[in-house]
């Protein structure tokens, strides 16, 4: 059996499964680099202030659009706090105010998130789910790029 777009059933309630675990911890990683954001102090201010915005801009698109996948999936996105802290493996972070403590946080968050989207890509391209193939094929590269520019700022 399939659902609206062609997709196995059982392939697209696994694949729901782990949109919504990416789901919850971009939902935790929003608001860590919204806080670190509006926390960081020193003399990295101006530039990493920017750049946890350019993180935060960011991550509210791609909640967006995960969420918009799973219903195009049949599923149902979660949206309660409750949901995402019991789901999620990015941890709520708080009281960080160090930039270069604030940036291992962001690395150590976007390395969850990339590994998540290599697992969905796997189950994705194994539901031959070439929507969600696409969207995270477009995640992953940004992600590795963006991790290798983080790496660089810490030496």
């Amino acid at each position: 059996m399939t659902n609206l777009i062609g997709i196995d059933q059982k392939q697209a309630e696994a694949l729901n499964t782990k949109l919504n675990e990416l789901l919850a911890n971009y939902q935790l990683f929003y608001q860590n680099v919204r806080g670190l954001h509006w926390n960081i102090k020193g003399r990295e201010f101006f530039e990493l202030h920017l750049k946890f915005e350019e993180f935060y801009d960011d991550a509210v698109l791609k909640i967006d659009e995960i969420a918009e996948r799973i219903l195009t999936l049949g599923g149902e996105p979660l949206h309660t706090f409750s949901d995402y802290l019991r789901i999620a493996k990015v941890k709520a972070e708080k009281g960080i105010y160090e930039g270069s403590k604030g940036v291992q946080i962001v690395i150590g968050n976007f390395s969850i998130l990339i590994g998540l989207e290599r697992e969905i890509l796997k189950l994705a391209a194994d539901a031959e789910d070439e929507g969600t193939v696409a969207l995270m094929s477009d995640y992953i590269a940004q992600t590795e790029k963006t991790l290798w520019m983080l790496n660089a700022y810490l030496g």
